[in-house]
């Protein structure tokens, strides 16, 4: 995962110098990229050869255009009549996908079985690639004796660590100057708290508790680390400061007063007016989605053939409130989750998959992700830097 400013990457990092534990990923870090496993699709998921001329040719030749070649697929074998039911689902059904991405297909009833297929679903992959910018795939699937096409949107979170530290705003808060910032800063905190169900380190159920008490045991069990007095202060630190904040952060009247804040705003710097932004592109999230969250769109990218929920990650380990985002504790919590991350064999991301076999499409898209891990990924920024 990948921290916004400094950003920590998933994998290749050394090992943490704690005893045998899991691994972990730093704050906003890259996770590594995996395969999914493939649902039902209907005959051979192979992807076309690719063709290029044995022998030179003038220059005239790139002017050309070529059909695709055939893929070659073990297609079922099928009588004249389900050919052409098979014929008059897959185009109804992409007659609807192209209404709903606005694209423009490519004519390819004209020729033959099971030609005029593959050429339109190489012409689809293409078109979607090039204008849908979260799109991942389209699928043919065969059920209950009917065709149809769906497609999966994913936003890539780019294996990053979420990490939004509490000790950052804590010491914004002492500043005199800064008294506004704080406060705009306490509404953006309990907005990404409470409605967009961002845990909070302090909570007793989430990932990051578990993950400081067990820092903790190791540092208080390890005699010979020279670093125990330093470990020890930073954990206090991240206790008390994070126990005080949450009451603040907690406070519905945060929430409640977010828009008289931002209405009262005057920005006296540069650091001033980034906030303010910042906070007011969240503010029109919160007003354009009242009730979302980020784990609304949440599904789980698997690899293989691993059915089993514990092998994958889940969006609440790489998204959360943490302590600090520097010094001994940091570091050791990074290298921690890190190691611990490269474990999952998949991960959840927020993803949607659509159907287009004739049936109303629901109006869901990936807009509020794309918005909020953004502005998460400033939020961050804009504390590293305050």
């Amino acid at each position: 995962m990948n921290y916004a400013t400094t950003k920590h990457h998933f994998g290749n990092h050394k090992t943490s110098r704690r005893k045998k534990t899991k691994a972990t990923a730093p704050t906003t870090n890259r996770i590594f990229g995996m395969d999914e496993t493939p649902e039902r699709w209907f005959g051979n998921k192979e992807r076309q050869t690719e063709i290029s001329s044995h022998q030179p040719t003038a220059n005239g030749f790139l002017k050309a255009t070529f059909l695709p070649k055939l893929r070659e697929r073990k297609t079922e074998k099928l009588s004249t009549i389900e050919t052409k039911i098979m014929e008059r689902d897959f185009y109804n059904s992409l007659s609807q996908l192209a209404e709903h991405y606005q694209i423009q297909t490519k004519p390819t009833k004209h020729f033959d079985y099971p030609y005029n297929i593959a050429l339109a679903l190489d012409d689809l992959e293409y078109q979607l690639k090039n204008k849908i910018g979260d799109w991942e795939e389209v699928r043919l699937i065969k059920a209950e004796e009917k065709i149809y096409l769906t497609t999966k949107e994913r936003y890539d979170t780019g294996s990053m660590l979420y990490y939004i530290p509490i000790v950052a705003l804590y010491r914004l808060s002492k500043n005199p100057k800064r008294k506004q910032a704080t406060e705009l800063l306490k509404s953006v905190y309990s907005y990404l708290y409470h409605v967009a169900e961002i845990p909070y380190y302090r909570d007793q159920n989430s990932y990051l508790y578990w993950m400081y008490e067990m820092i903790t045991d190791w540092i208080v069990s390890d005699d010979e680390n020279e670093d125990t007095a330093n470990y020890l202060y930073e954990l206090k630190q991240a206790e008390i400061i994070g126990e005080l904040m949450a009451q603040k952060i907690f406070s519905h009247q945060n929430l409640s007063r977010f828009k008289e804040r931002l209405n009262a705003f005057k920005s006296k710097d540069k650091f001033d007016n980034d906030c303010f932004l910042l906070a007011s592109k969240l503010y029109e999230l919160y007003q354009n989605y009242p009730n979302e969250n980020i784990y609304r769109n949440a599904q789980i990218q698997r690899n293989f053939d691993d059915d089993e929920r514990y092998s994958s990650l889940s969006m609440d380990k790489y998204i959360s409130f943490c302590a600090e985002d520097k010094g001994c504790l940091f570091q050791t919590l990074f290298e921690n989750v890190n190691m611990e991350f490269q474990e999952y064999a998949s991960t959840e991301e927020p993803t949607i998959i659509k159907k287009f076999d004739g049936s109303d499409l629901t109006d869901i898209n990936l807009d509020y992700e794309k918005r909020i891990f953004r502005l998460i990924e400033e939020l961050i920024d804009l504390l590293n830097n305050s």
